[in-house]
């Protein structure tokens, strides 16, 4: 039962996936003013190249502004910033002095008071983008009235097969947060690559009621847009609007990124989504509980490899149309280990993420 729960589910995840129509940028001139912001902490190593990224976009420099803010940087983090104000770019110095569990979204929070753009973008500052990247969303924001529009972020430049493995299953995440919102139930999104009107952070009380999570300026906004307005939730879906980042070097580094994204969950306004989410995470742990059960009943693995070979199967046909978008369709020959190993990670994560603190930019949080 629960193999076929999954399954019908992941083949609904390929129907929302199939449901966006692609976006071709209209080559029209622009309208839109928008706020770029970005929260960045001990970022001295990539903060420079993202700014430069964004400095050269294909977009009417009165039309665009870039506030960063130093997040209590102990490294040169704000004299790179600072390098650049000649060329319009606007630091801000997070100075709170008491104790919180968001920085982040204290920073955005920020950064918005002063934003003079009509559209908010937010990206991450170890981001990179191609030229057209501004115009793409903003093109699609004109074009569909869209209040909060989630955007495509891709793994690259990876160096080891770890990261190879990460940028497939973040292709899965991506792929998932998009089919959700073409099947209008919108679940996940990603902060490095994420628009909505200001006016809306306003009107919604910006992140009041979800600021007690150190995470969640993405996801948790999402769900309070979407209870809002339900059917002004958009994905852009061109390669134009890709935001490209690096995956985690290190096993210690992932898991840390993932309990962060997995706290959230049990904070979902669709309750529907997290009963579907146990139910899935009850699969993976049914599929565990049949592998041990084989060295007692060998019957037991043949019920086993079955699940795990329709789950395959379900997970190929749904990453195949995302890793396409994506140009990444060679990494589909990882899926048969991924999704193996797939079943001890969302176990372990299901209950890690959701049991108490982590570390996330060298602070503890929860």
């Amino acid at each position: 039962m629960l193999t076929c729960l999954y399954v019908s589910a992941i083949l609904f995840l390929r129907k929302g996936w199939l449901s966006i129509p692609p976006y071709v940028s209209v080559q029209g001139i622009p309208r839109t003013k928008v706020s770029i912001l970005i929260a960045a902490r001990n970022e001295e190593d990539k903060i420079a190249l993202t700014i430069e990224n964004i400095l050269a976009q294909s977009y009417p420099a009165d039309l665009r502004e870039l506030i960063v803010v130093d997040d209590h940087s102990s490294d040169q983090t704000s004299a790179i910033i600072l390098s650049y104000r000649d060329r319009g770019v606007r630091l801000i110095k997070l100075n709170e002095k008491e104790k919180l569990n968001s920085y982040k979204k204290k920073a955005i929070s920020e950064a918005i008071n002063l934003a003079t753009g009509e559209l908010i973008i937010t990206t991450d500052a170890d981001c990179r983008m191609k030229p057209y990247w501004l115009k793409a969303i903003v093109g699609f924001y004109e074009e569909t009235g869209s209040k909060l529009i989630s955007s495509p972020v891709v793994y690259a430049n990876e160096i080891s097969f770890f990261e190879r493995l990460q940028t497939l299953e973040f292709l899965y995440l991506i792929g998932l947060g998009a089919s959700t919102i073409g099947n209008k139930m919108p679940s996940t999104c990603n902060g490095a690559n994420l628009a909505y009107k200001k006016e809306v952070f306003v009107e919604l009380g910006g992140f009041k009621g979800i600021d007690d999570l150190a995470s969640g300026d993405d996801e948790l906004f999402l769900h309070k847009v979407a209870s809002r307005y339900p059917e002004s939730i958009g994905f852009c879906k061109s390669s134009d609007a890709i935001v490209f980042t690096d995956a985690k070097a290190s096993l210690s580094e992932f898991i840390s990124q993932r309990k962060r994204w997995a706290s959230k969950s049990t904070r979902y306004k669709d309750k529907k989504i997290v009963v579907l989410g146990v139910a899935i995470w009850f699969f993976n742990v049914m599929l565990l509980v049949s592998m041990l059960a084989g060295f007692f009943d060998s019957r037991n693995w043949i019920t086993a490899l079955l699940a795990l070979v329709l789950k395959a199967l379900a997970e190929m046909l749904f990453l195949k149309p995302v890793t396409r978008f994506a140009h990444r369709t060679e990494l589909l020959k990882y899926l048969p280990l991924l999704s193996v190993v797939h079943v001890i990670y969302i176990i372990y994560i299901g209950i890690a993420g959701n049991s108490g603190k982590y570390i996330w930019k060298d602070r503890l949080v929860r």
